[in-house]
């Protein structure tokens, strides 16, 4: 089971990151609340408090709960730390990001004047913008594979391909690495034509570098009402645009000069991703009594239409006394992803005017996850998302205390593995810390959030060569200040 999974969730990764694959669907599917400092130093549990404009993008109830008319703007700084060990070796790399995690304006309108019957109280319009994950990352791996090359994997791939059709078939790894002298063919004792390789198979060094950016921001279009202050509804159009770049450089070094006629090889590799999606959030709220409120929220999968991948590569190789570098063309290729649906349960207890308690509970399954395309059918792409995915569950905890116009906060999230068998773990888990200072019309908050995840990630992977997992932690600081203002 566990090798199975390895070979079909990591193959695409490590061989041919450049084609449409079960963590694509994975990357654009998972969702890390941003938005408000309030919110995040709660560690996200807004589902049942609402009046805060990241409520739009977990409960839309939440919008029913506002007053007043409110705008919000949310700068963040946000740091990541990769801590990588291969084979005994140490390797670390960090990235920072200056970003908007939030911007957006709610308008209120009063219904009931005093003079009305109606027990419809306000009714609310929200529009804006809530970041729902950054992939801002960069890694370093280092370390010695006394067993095998990469090139041994590509050995495997061009073993029964005639040489003449190796730039129509493999134009993006394969050929730059036969043009640069990486493959070449001898004749055996039976005067058969095979593959070969200068690059000795075992007892190098392989580094590589990862360095990742963008993120996904949904913009929203929000509607709620109050019905008697007890029950508050809402529901949110959301259209997110994801951004995602990636850039791998992966080498291989003869450090100690043990082999003559090689030096060094590197493979570099660059991938952007854009697209943009529709999806629907409905919620209710209710405020029983007033030391509790109960939330709970669908979100309909999201639908991303023709997401477009672009894509280009190139080999280097010093073979001595030889320098070559050859460059692919550019790839470019449009596919389909429907994101799994998501519930979510909260509930708040308030204590007067001093502070509160509350806490979320998302449930979400993985293995709906779903690829598409005109021209292709993504059959075993699919069968790989069901069979290792799985649902999980994400749960939030958060508090706030309040002296006169000074707040104090605090929070947990949990964030589950969407992994069937738990091999590569994928859970993460924020702490969180935030101050607020609030007056009539005007408020200002400070969210600190520190994260952690960690995973195993595989150099490269095929049928006949693996390497060793790399074990990676990955740290997140980040810092956010948002000013809200009242009208």
């Amino acid at each position: 089971m566990k090798k199975s999974f390895i070979l079909s969730i990591w193959l695409s990764i490590a061989i041919s990151a450049m084609a449409q694959n079960e963590t694509d669907a994975l990357r654009f599917s998972q969702v890390y609340y941003q938005g408000t400092a309030r919110s995040m130093s709660m560690g996200g549990a807004f589902g049942a408090i609402g009046a805060d404009f990241s409520s739009l993008s977990m409960n839309p109830a939440g919008i029913g709960l506002y007053r007043t008319n409110e705008f919000t703007l949310s700068p963040t700084i946000y740091n990541s730390k990769t801590e990588s060990t291969y084979n005994g070796m140490y390797g670390d790399d960090l990235r920072s990001n200056f970003s908007l995690g939030n911007m957006g304006v709610v308008l209120t309108n009063k219904i009931d004047d005093g003079s009305s019957a109606s027990p419809w109280k306000y009714y609310q319009f929200g529009f804006g913008m809530n970041r729902t994950n950054a992939f801002h990352n960069r890694h370093f791996i280092q370390g010695d594979n006394p067993d095998h090359s990469k090139v041994d994997v590509y050995l495997d791939r061009v073993w029964n391909t005639d040489p003449s059709d190796i730039e129509d078939q493999f134009p993006y790894d394969l050929y730059p690495a036969w043009y640069v002298y990486l493959l070449d063919t001898v004749r055996d004792g039976n005067g058969n034509l095979v593959y070969t390789s200068p690059v000795p198979q075992g007892g190098i060094r392989q580094f590589e570098t990862q360095n990742t950016w963008g993120s996904t921001n949904e913009w929203l279009f929000s509607a709620g009402a109050n019905l008697s202050d007890k029950v508050f509804v809402g529901a949110t159009f959301g259209i997110p645009y994801t951004r995602f770049f990636r850039e791998t450089i992966y080498t291989e070094k003869d450090v100690n000069d043990d082999y003559a006629g090689f030096d060094e090889w590197s493979y570099t590799e660059t991938v952007e991703t854009r697209g943009a999606g529709i999806n629907l959030k409905v919620g209710v709220i209710a405020w029983p009594v007033d030391w509790l409120r109960i939330g709970a929220a669908v979100h309909t999968p999201t639908y991303y239409a023709e997401m477009q991948d672009i894509w280009y590569s190139s080999v280097e190789a010093k073979l001595e006394p030889d320098y070559n570098k050859k460059s692919s063309p550019t790839g470019e290729y449009l596919y389909d992803i429907s994101t799994p649906m998501r519930a979510i349960g909260s509930a708040a207890v308030i204590f007067g005017k001093y502070g509160l308690l509350s806490a979320d509970y998302e449930y979400v399954n993985y293995s709906k996850m779903r690829l598409r395309a005109p021209d292709y059918n993504f059959t075993s792409e699919n069968q790989n998302i069901k069979d290792y995915y799985t649902s999980t569950y994400n749960l939030r905890l958060g508090t706030e205390w309040r002296l006169d116009q000074f707040s104090l906060r605090g929070g947990y999230a949990l964030y589950g593995s969407p992994y069937a068998d738990d091999l590569n773990d994928g859970k993460r888990s924020n702490v969180t810390f935030g101050i607020g200072y609030n007056e009539k019309n005007f408020s200002l908050d400070l969210a600190y959030i520190n994260g952690s995840m960690n995973q195993n990630y595989y150099l490269y992977t095929s049928e006949n060569y693996s390497t060793n997992a790399t074990e990676q932690k990955q740290k997140i600081n980040q810092f956010v200040l948002t000013t809200r203002f009242r009208f």
